[in-house]
This record gives C-alpha cells, structure tokens and sequence, in this order.
C-alpha cells in the first residue's frame, strides 16, 4: 500500500466523517462500517471510509488481505482505493481504516431489495452490470500477477457510480494463488452461506472456480428474483436446480416479473430476441453454478458470452 498511496491520519477521518456519525453511515459487514466522508474542505469529492472492527475475529487479517489485494490490481470495474490509514484513536486504541472513492447509486443489493420489496433494474441494465462484474473477475483470475481469487463475491460487494457501471469491491477474504503470503492462511471464512461454493464446505482451498460458483449464484438471484438462501431452497432443492430445470423450455417461468417489463410495446421479433436473450442468460449462471468445480464455465468464457448477449439485444427504448 505505501507504494501507491499516501497515508492519512485518524484526525483527518474524524473530521471528514463529522466524528464517525450515525448520520454519515452507509453500511455495516462482518468486520467493517463504512462512512462517507469530505477529505478535504476546499473539494466536496464524497468518499467511503471503511472503519475496520478489530475487536472482532479476523478483521485485521482482512485489513492486511484488502491493502495487499489493492497494491497491484487495477481495472474500470473494481472500486478504487484512494489511500489507508493505520494508526491509533484517541483513546490509543489501535485503529485501522481504508478510503475508497464514493459510489453513489449505492450496492447491487440495494438495487434489488428497495423499501418496496421489489428490483428497480430493468433487463439491460442487469445484463451490463453482469458483464462488468464478470470483467473484474476475468481480469482477477486471468491478467493478474499473481492471480487473485475475492473469495466474497455476492450483492452487498459490488457497488455502482453515477452512470452505473459496476465495481468489485471488499477484498477482505481474498486469497493470491501461487504465493506464500501469510494472508493465504487456509483457515477461516470462505465466502458468505448461498454464495460460497459447496467444496469450500468440505475444506476445499479456495480457487478461481469459487468465484465463478458465487457469480452464477449472483446471476440467477438477480435474473429471478430469489436469493440462494430463500426459505424455498431446503431438502436438496436449490436455486441452481430451479433454474436448471426451467431450461430450455420454461425459462419465461422463472425470470423475475420487473424484467419481464422489457416487452412492453415490443414487436414478435424482438420479443423473440429477448426471450433467447433470457435463457442464455440463464444457461450461464446454470453453467457457472455446478457442482463440479472443473465443469464450471470460466470467466473468459462468460464475459464472451455477456457480451454476445448485449450486442444480441434490440435497442430498445425503456
């Protein structure tokens, strides 16, 4: 991190967050709160400062995993880190913190699960935030010196700017193949239950072909409606099953009804178009949720495959 990225002191946060306020936080995760905050009076720029919880298990070894992850790694489609801070409050407690630039459309999350029960994003928009995230982990898992497995991908990590281009955030579970770091420790947690892939509950060490799992996972929550962990995915049924089984002639019967606004005032042909669109769709987040491990699509493939499937759809106005 020292090499990219001035460090900032804990004073400077306190002031830019108006002293950590309830008023200025915008989430909360297993180790972390994150703030938005002003850094500097003479630049109304917002950030996102992620105030670690080291009192709990883990969180400084997800510090220590996040500053790693961030010292090499730079693409469009992962949040930008804009610097760190480790030092001590005022009460000489230790005290550690990331900043990151503000995305202000909010989560992915968000996006799906507002006040109203109900996703706000329409079939295009999906599909173009599905091939930014699928670009991250693409250029994670196959440009990247050494290759970088994010271990947590699921909605609340990936988070979207203004014109809503997505962007894979929190590397705190991450893992660097092929290195001895010690923050490849093969204990603790792998993943977030619904989105880990089933070896990892075996013991399995984490791998690319995990990220790919928790991507398919991603793709049928957001394509159907229902999260990997809804009350109707018990007794060996599961949302990989429910859609696998929608194929290839009841994908209609599943995708959720917010998408299924994109034929209104649509021709035959297109609505043809769309429908293919779907089920392709779909086949990829069937593929990429196997089982298997080595049966799973790679990365590489699915962003070809996005991007067939948006330069496939009619432009059509929403």
């Amino acid at each position: 991190m020292r090499d990219r990225f001035l460090k900032i002191s804990y004073a400077q946060l306190l002031k830019a967050t108006n002293g950590f306020s309830e008023t200025n936080l915008i989430g909360n995760g297993g180790f972390s709160s994150v703030y938005k905050g002003v850094l500097n009076e003479n630049d109304d720029t917002l950030v996102a400062v992620k105030v670690l919880r080291l009192q709990n298990r883990g969180a400084e070894r997800s510090f220590m995993r996040e500053c790693e992850a961030w010292r090499n790694i730079r693409h469009r489609n992962l949040l930008r880190i804009i610097t760190s801070c480790s030092s001590i409050d005022f009460q000489g407690n230790d005290f550690k913190a990331l900043v990151y630039e503000f995305m202000p459309k909010g989560s992915l999350h968000d996006w799906l699960y507002t006040s109203e029960g109900t996703s706000r994003l329409n079939y295009i928009q999906i599909t173009n935030i599905l091939a930014d995230v699928a670009s991250a982990l693409d250029y994670l898992h196959n440009h990247c010196v050494p290759i970088v497995v994010h271990g947590d991908l699921k909605p609340s990590n990936i988070l979207l700017n203004d014109e809503m281009v997505a962007h894979v955030g929190d590397f705190g579970l991450a893992r660097f193949l092929g290195t001895t770091s010690y923050q490849n420790s093969s204990t603790g947690i792998r993943g977030t239950i619904g989105y880990a892939a089933p070896e990892y509950g075996l013991g399995s060490d984490m791998t690319t072909n995990g990220d790919v799992y928790s991507f398919g996972m991603l793709l049928l929550e957001v394509m159907t409606g229902k999260k990997p962990t809804d009350d109707i995915f018990n007794e060996g049924h599961s949302l990989h099953k429910f859609a696998s089984m929608a194929l290839p002639d009841h994908v209609m019967d599943i995708i959720d009804l917010n998408i299924l606004n994109i034929y209104q005032g649509v021709c035959e042909a297109d609505a043809q178009k769309i429908e293919e669109c779907l089920a392709s769709t779909i086949k990829i987040g069937v593929s990429c949720s196997l089982d298997s491990p080595s049966l799973r699509m790679n990365m590489e493939k699915v962003v070809h495959e996005l991007h067939r499937i948006q330069n496939t759809l009619p432009n059509i106005e929403i």
